[in-house]
């Protein structure tokens, strides 16, 4: 949720919010909403205070008055009724109007569409086009078979088999150890949610329509465990002192991938299930925008180790979701297709999903809404795909990273099954 009082004072920050592409209109209906709802509340609060005094006025006055003086004070209850209930629309129009705006983009995001992102870093060579692309070599070595899920499930579902399951539970193992060694938390946490936990997530309504939602038990299935871990301490006060909260959350992810019909239909870059590590923070404010550089550089560390060549962007304003102030992606290099892809990135979310959930923090310095930020530490399928093109040896074989194999008993190569 946005901060109402500074898109009426704040220029900058209505501009944060132009910025991801929401037009001035918009705005102004939200602020008129704004506007109306405030009077709304300005004439309950007087109208309350002079209900209370008429209130105090009966236990005072003389017995013959009192009759006429709780007629009085019931009729000034009723008005109050009356103006409650207009505040109480006037504030759900508000809401609901107010729900749409987008987190504004950092004064440091730059401007512009999809294809106005920064590159920060490029790291890493390029690699030539392999022999086989990730999903023909899965295929080849038996550790990958869509053709079968297809029968079971439908496309954009895949079976994991042989060694493919040792090296993803070894990148598991890899990115929990990476960030636990940061102070993380590991968890493991609930993928079905209320609706109300994916609004104040900040994912509905407007991803709604790629969410998987069991209806009859009004439940929805989460896209990431970022979900989960933003409902940890909803509703919370935290002690400055305790702050930061990191969590790394392990999770099995859902996603209806609406919108991508034909894109990516082959292998594993874009399934409707698939499992993720994910970094979640809840920040003092002051400390957010360092917290977001931890994020990047665990992320950067995390590629670099598993020797896949990669590049840094940080993403435009008008591609940014709704909740990012400001978003890292790191794409790594498919040489198959010749062209960098995301597979993770970072992000802070400022206040945005905390207005929403109410979590915030108190201190001697004062009390707020906590920021929040998420990351992820590693998207196992996409992962997978970027080992097996970049790590792809001349006899069909796959060269296990040096440092995911402690994690997969030493294995060193995966072989036909």
């Amino acid at each position: 949720m946005i901060d109402l009082r500074q898109l009426r004072d704040d220029a900058n920050y209505r501009a944060g919010i132009v910025g991801k592409g929401t037009d001035e209109a918009t705005i102004d209906e939200v602020l008129k909403a704004d506007a109306r709802s405030r009077e709304a509340l300005g004439l309950v609060e007087a109208k309350r205070a002079e209900s209370n005094a008429a209130s105090k006025e009966i236990g005072r006055s003389a017995p013959a008055e009192r009759e006429a003086k709780k007629e009085a004070a019931k009729e000034l209850k009723d008005q109050l009724g009356q103006l409650e209930e207009t505040h109480r629309a006037a504030a759900a129009k508000l809401n609901e109007l107010a729900i749409q705006l987008p987190n504004p983009a950092h004064e440091s995001v730059p401007t512009g569409g999809e294809e106005a992102f920064r590159v920060e870093e490029v790291v890493g060579t390029p690699g030539k086009a392999p022999p086989m692309d990730h999903a023909e070599i899965g295929e080849h070595l038996g550790i990958v078979d869509t053709k079968r899920a297809v029968r079971m499930s439908g496309s954009r579902f895949a079976y994991i088999l042989g060694d493919a399951v040792r090296l993803q539970f070894a990148m598991i193992q890899f990115a929990m150890s990476k960030t636990m060694a940061q102070g993380f938390v590991p968890a493991i946490v609930p993928v079905l949610v209320r609706e109300e936990m994916m609004v104040d997530a900040g994912f509905f309504p407007t991803d709604r329509n790629q969410v998987y939602e069991l209806e009859k038990d009004e439940l929805f299935l989460v896209g990431t465990s970022e979900v989960g871990l933003a409902g940890l301490h909803r509703g919370e006060r935290l002690a400055d002192e305790e702050l930061p909260l990191r969590y790394v959350g392990y999770s099995s992810c859902f996603r209806r991938e609406a919108g991508t019909y034909g894109k990516d239909t082959a292998g594993l870059f874009r399934l409707h299930q698939f499992d993720k590590v994910e970094m979640f923070i809840y920040s003092h404010p002051d400390r957010s925008w360092d917290e977001l550089e931890l994020l990047r550089e665990i992320e950067e560390e995390m590629f670099s180790e598993l020797e896949i060549p990669y590049r840094l962007i940080t993403v435009a304003s008008g591609d940014l979701g709704n909740a990012a102030a400001k978003k890292y992606d790191i794409e790594a290099w498919i040489p198959s297709q010749q062209a960098y892809r995301e597979v993770t990135s970072c992000s802070n979310y400022t206040d945005y999903s905390a207005r929403r959930m109410g979590a915030r923090h108190k201190g001697a310095s004062g009390a707020g809404f906590v920021h929040t930020l998420n990351g992820t530490a590693c998207a196992i399928g996409r992962t997978m795909l970027a080992i097996f093109e970049n790590h792809q040896l001349p006899d069909g074989t796959i060269s296990v990273p040096s440092v995911l194999r402690p994690y997969c008993g030493g294995l060193e190569a995966i072989t036909p099954r």
